[in-house]
């Protein structure tokens, strides 16, 4: 199982764990981490999202700051890349998978404390993505 924050496209925010996700398939499920224990999943379109979060953790480091700034000791892998959403949010790390067209890429991020682990982009939740 995965754990994962959904960020929705229309704003919503959803915390929880999947282990069905699969960048070319349309949906997958999420076990929301508030909903009972033997609770049905909720089912997810991907095409509704902004982006999905694999995270450490739920809770994350509530004095850690973010940082789109790479780490000069840690040489990243793969093509750096940043990424405007619509609603204006920033993200920077890197990726191995971005071809303009594609639904979606995966990107990891620039800042090596971060909580996250990896997110999936969906491309129609952007603005603007380049390589830098």
């Amino acid at each position: 199982m995965n754990k994962v924050v959904v960020r929705f496209a229309d704003g919503r925010v959803v915390k929880g764990t999947t282990a069905d996700f699969v960048p070319t398939k349309d949906l997958f499920h999420v076990n929301v981490m508030t909903d009972p224990v033997g609770a049905k999943p909720m089912e997810i379109h991907t095409r509704d999202l902004k982006a999905l979060f694999f995270v450490k953790d739920f809770t994350g480091d509530a004095r850690h700051v973010h940082s789109n700034e790479f780490d000069p000791s840690r040489p990243p892998a793969g093509r750096k890349i940043r990424v405007e959403f619509k609603d204006g949010e920033i993200l920077v790390g890197t990726t191995a998978g971005y071809q303009p067209g594609r639904p979606g890429f995966f990107l990891m991020s620039a800042d090596s404390d971060s909580n996250m682990e990896r997110c999936y982009v969906v491309t129609a939740a952007t603005k603007k993505v380049s390589f830098i």
